[in-house]
């Protein structure tokens, strides 16, 4: 008997939320039925303050050609990029917030429609081992909001953001070397005439001077990378090229050294430099090599 008395309160409630989505249904379709725009604009703020960002983009998208000159038509552009950026959907959101900013330079919503515009590119930036190009286009984006407006207070985030995407661009480079590295005295390669090392040894050195900026652990990583290259691009020269090929493996070590005093690699590089040197003193071929990779 209780059973069914709570059977019959479940039906109950299930039915009353299917009338309520009914309905709710309905209403939206008269809002998009109705030619009085004000109320259909007054009915996509609504759903976007309650969290239905697609049904709101969906009716601003709509009014955009209606409003376009009246006193709600830069307000529903920016709402429009505002909706679709809620709803996941940003390449729109980029699309719009762009529109905005560009038929009203100096609107109201410029600042944020810029710094959202570079927010929905970073949002959109793809795994490391893939293209970065829209990475690229992020960084752009945020760069013209700084120049746009320079005393935004956005600006420690936008700085902060603008280093994670570099840091992304850095850590492509990085495996790319890394493969180069990998690849070691594997002939395959067309790149540099074949030599992996000297290849790895460019890609580090670019990604180190390209971005200036890279956090510390990715700037010591690239270091160490391009050492451990130059060392053994110096060890299978041919004799003509070997000796100033060890010269300039000790001087890559003291700029290792000069930049990370304290890092984590230093033994690695002691022992390189410490072989490097063996080489050029005349003192016999290189002996630690344990530690080097």
């Amino acid at each position: 008997m209780q059973l069914g008395m709570r059977m019959r309160r479940l039906f109950l409630s299930l039915l009353v939320l299917c009338f309520l989505l009914l309905e709710s249904c309905s209403e939206y379709s008269n809002v998009l039925k109705s030619n009085d725009y004000e109320y259909r604009y007054e009915a996509a703020k609504a759903l976007y303050a309650d969290g239905h960002y697609r049904q709101a983009a969906e009716l601003f998208s709509q009014l955009l050609t209606a409003l376009k000159g009246t006193s709600y038509g830069e307000e529903s552009l920016y709402m429009l990029g505002e909706s679709n950026l809620k709803a996941k959907d940003y390449e729109s959101a980029v699309m719009f917030f762009k529109k905005y900013y560009q038929l009203y330079p100096k609107g109201s919503y410029m600042e944020m429609a810029r710094f959202n515009s570079g927010y929905a590119l970073y949002k959109q930036t793809p795994d490391i081992r893939l293209d970065q190009s829209s990475t690229m286009e992020a960084i752009k984006e945020f760069q013209g909001f700084l120049d746009y407006c320079p005393e935004t207070t956005l600006k420690d985030q936008v700085h902060q953001v603008i280093y994670e995407m570099q840091d992304r661009l850095v850590e492509k480079e990085y495996l790319a070397a890394k493969l180069y590295y990998d690849l070691g005295n594997y002939t395959f390669n067309s790149a540099y005439g074949g030599n992996n090392y000297q290849a790895c040894v460019v890609t580090a050195q670019n990604a180190l001077k390209d971005y200036p900026y890279a956090s510390e652990r990715l700037r010591e990583d690239l270091s160490i990378l391009a050492l451990r290259a130059k060392y053994h691009l110096a060890r299978q020269s041919v004799e003509g090229k070997k000796m100033e090929r060890f010269r300039d493996t000790i001087d890559e070590y003291y700029a290792f050294q000069n930049d990370f005093p304290e890092s984590r690699y230093m033994k690695e590089a002691k022992d390189i430099f410490d072989n490097a040197e063996r080489v050029v003193t005349k003192k016999g071929l290189p002996i630690n090599e344990g530690d080097i990779k």
